[in-house]
């Protein structure tokens, strides 16, 4: 299980209440649920579960990513839940797969593996990510093979992610190029997975790419949403001027995406030692942008 602090029953209470309200904007939800997932007992557990309530996908899909790195077996249940539930967003269902991986009994395996012939791909998808654990190929495979595993449609999934990590830990312009070029995939799975890989590369190289998939309209908003949280890794000024714009789109996962990138952002060059570590709301432009609460 992840290492959580003790903290009182009324610091609990007090995110709860704040991440209840109506007024709270969705970067201060965030900082809220990064206190509570670091928080030991069963109040800050159920205080997470309230999250689940919430209209963003973006940030219940948060809250399950949260629940699988506390590693409580006291979320199974609810993540099985999730998972079965084909009124939830794939992108949530998808990350209740994942944190019913990382919390890894058998019971959560199980639950995962049910899913083998799940109609919706991104629930289908997540048994290779959090029941078999990838590690990328070796480093001496050539970056041209490296390439092809990857962008083989016939190739197994669990192949593909060897490639695909093994093209990070490679780096430069190639391993980029050769990543993006994978945006022409099938799997959204895959594709939000080399968004993020792509974020961690932090490498301006990708910024082209990344634009046309947070700009692509066709895109899955899984996918749209790790490019938005790509490019903020990259921050530079057209990767900023990205996400101010698309702070406002009429798809809520990707404007809601762009609002928490940008908070982090500020965060980030502020000089804070935590994200986490008020809960208070969001300042600067990031929550000017954050829309009112109806």
């Amino acid at each position: 299980m992840a290492e959580l602090v003790e903290r009182d029953d009324s610091v609990v209470a007090g995110l709860l209440a704040k991440l209840k309200d109506p007024d709270t904007n969705l970067p201060a939800k965030y900082r809220i649920l990064f206190s509570l997932r670091g928080i030991a007992g069963p109040a800050a557990h159920a205080a997470m579960l309230e999250g689940l309530k919430d209209p963003s996908a973006l940030f219940r899909h948060e809250v399950a990513y949260c629940l699988g790195q506390r590693q409580d077996p006291a979320a199974v249940a609810t993540l099985k839940q999730i998972l079965k539930d084909e009124a939830e967003h794939p992108m949530v269902r998808h990350e209740a797969g994942e944190a019913l991986g990382a919390i890894g009994t058998e019971e959560c395996l199980s639950a995962v593996r049910q899913h083998v012939q799940d109609p919706c791909q991104e629930s289908r998808e997540s048994r290779y990510y959090s029941v078999d654990p990838t590690p990328a190929a070796p480093a001496a495979t050539p970056l041209p093979q490296l390439r092809s595993s990857l962008l083989n449609e016939e190739e197994a999934i669990f192949e593909r992610y060897r490639a695909m990590f093994a093209l990070r830990n490679r780096g430069g312009s190639e391993a980029v190029e050769a990543l993006g070029a994978s945006f022409a995939a099938q799997s959204a799975l895959l594709k939000h997975e080399v968004a993020y890989v792509l974020g961690q590369m932090q490498d301006a190289h990708a910024v082209a790419t990344l634009k046309s998939v947070l700009e692509d309209e066709r895109e899955n908003p899984m996918v749209r949403h790790e490019a938005a949280e790509a490019l903020g890794a990259i921050a530079d000024t057209q990767c900023i001027e990205l996400l101010r714009k698309y702070a406002t789109h009429s798809e809520p996962i990707v404007a809601d995406s762009c609002i928490v990138a940008l908070d982090m952002l500020d965060f980030e060059q502020s000089g804070s030692f935590s994200y986490a570590d008020t809960g208070a709301a969001a300042g600067g432009e990031a929550a000017a942008l954050q829309p009112a609460a109806a």
